[in-house]
């Protein structure tokens, strides 16, 4: 489509081609290969490894390998991975059991293979500039030193807090290597269309789980699906897919954006989140004031919607709703009482734990994952990373929200406009999500995230460069 590419544009699956000029480095790197391909063969032969890890192993060897020589097509596939890749079991840890998907190991891989591709070419550079970079290293370091304070007194696991820092970790990796390997309008414009090409097949696989009448989650879970993770994943894409309606120009194009919708929207529906259905609102209501060309027709579809659905309710839904509101606990507030669910009040119990866990250890926090398992993510900033965690945790929000703003409000192609709004919006939608459940944890939801930031971020650099202009550099 136009929104994507110019008219005439051959759009081939092979991004720039990137030639070494290196021939050391490509002796080193076949050696490389040679010897840990010698290690997978004798491991299967002579120690008998399973087969479902043989093939892990040959995929992060040959994951390498791309993302040495092609690291833009690794990034393709990692794409292609966020949603639709199985788990594999790994263990266990005294507060649950420790479930690795394929798409980590992948990010790690592709990240090695980048910095050794690096090594070998010194001129490609670390980091490019960035205002995200520094509060991103100083948050992961108040994350290290929290856990290693929290490790000394014994109140965390060596296993339990790596594992996690290694979680949190993955999506900041994630955006350092696409921004620092985003070259191209063109490029960003491939990653969107897979970006898209990816929830689509998210969606066909959940309509599918509709027939068992379970919850809708996301797929290929071990042990049981993640409906929270799902919606939280259709409120950011559903995001994505308005903004671009709201930029189509033709009118089959719009149609078709607001057929994606629908068809997105349904799952979305039968995840029966309650906290996805309350991000929704905050998410309508950031495009009512972010983009004042759709304001009046946002408002009236919020409001027949609201009108409406209520006779078109599913009885699944109508009883997710009442189940809120079950009796299990009641609250007092401004003198009224009201009695809420079991789930609902553990939530709500979470802002009161999480504040008592933070009187403990009020400036460094009790270490990564020493608040044990908060349904909230502003409380577990606080109580895993204490007040400096926290401050620099809304530093990074903020200035996230006000480069992507900036980029909207400067662009003036619909392509970087519409990107860069649907993030914005998306991201109101899980801050308001955040509020029930620890959303900037999950894997599947900062993966697709962190990467539309890094796009969002880097665009305005990148369009600079392409049309002969020189770039002053991002102040916000």
């Amino acid at each position: 489509m136009r929104l994507f590419f110019k008219k005439g544009t051959k759009v081939p699956f092979m991004l720039d081609k990137y030639e070494m000029s290196n021939k050391n480095g490509q002796a080193l790197i076949f050696l490389v290969t040679f010897v840990v391909l010698v290690c997978i063969i004798f491991s299967v032969l002579v120690l008998g490894l399973p087969y479902k890890h043989t093939f892990v192993v040959f995929l992060a060897l040959f994951v390498f390998i791309i993302s040495f020589f092609r690291t833009d097509i690794a990034l393709v596939i990692i794409l292609f991975s966020m949603l639709l890749s199985p788990e594999l079991r790994a263990g266990d840890v005294p507060s649950r059991a420790i479930n690795i998907r394929v798409e980590d190991m992948l990010i790690f891989v592709v990240f090695l293979g980048w910095m050794a591709k690096m090594a070998v070419r010194k001129e490609l550079g670390f980091l490019r500039k960035n205002p995200l970079n520094s509060p991103i290293l100083i948050y992961s370091t108040i994350c290290v030193i929290s856990s290693l304070l929290g490790l000394m007194e014994g109140r965390i696991v060596l296993k339990e807090s790596v594992l996690y820092l290694l979680k949190y970790f993955e999506y900041f990796l994630l955006f350092f290597m696409v921004s620092n390997n985003l070259r191209t309008s063109r490029q960003a414009r491939i990653y969107i269309f897979l970006l898209f090409v990816t929830c689509f097949v998210v969606c066909v696989l959940a309509w599918l789980q509709m027939p068992s009448g379970q919850r809708l989650s996301t797929p290929f879970e071990e042990g049981g699906g993640e409906p929270n993770t799902l919606a939280g994943y259709l409120i950011l894409m559903m995001a994505m897919i308005l903004a671009f309606l709201f930029y189509a120009k033709r009118h089959n194009h719009k149609l078709l954006w607001s057929s994606f919708f629908c068809f997105a929207a349904i799952p979305f529906v039968f995840t029966l989140s309650r906290e996805g259905w309350f991000s929704f609102f905050p998410m309508i209501l950031a495009f009512i004031f972010l983009h004042k060309k759709s304001r009046f027709l946002m408002i009236m579809a919020l409001i027949v919607g609201v009108i409406v659905f209520p006779y078109f309710m599913p009885k699944k839904v109508y009883d997710r709703v009442q189940d809120t509101f079950e009796k299990h606990k009641t609250y007092h507030l401004l003198g009224k009482s009201f009695t809420v669910s079991e789930s609902t009040a553990a939530r709500i119990d979470a802002w009161e734990q999480g504040f008592t866990k933070l009187a403990q250890r009020p400036i460094l926090g009790s270490g990564v994952p020493g608040g044990g398992t908060i349904d909230n993510q502003y409380t577990r900033v606080l109580t895993e990373t204490g007040t400096l965690g926290f401050l620099t945790f809304s530093w990074i929000v903020l200035l996230l929200f006000r480069l992507a703003n900036k980029t909207y409000r400067e662009m003036d192609d619909d392509f970087s406009k519409a990107v860069s709004l649907g993030l914005m919006c998306g991201f109101v939608g899980l801050l308001a999500q955040s509020l029930g459940a620890a959303v900037f944890v999950l894997i599947r939801i900062m993966e697709p995230f962190w990467f539309l930031a890094a796009i969002v971020t880097v665009l305005p650099e990148i369009v600079a460069e392409e049309k002969g202009l020189e770039y002053a550099g991002t102040k916000v």
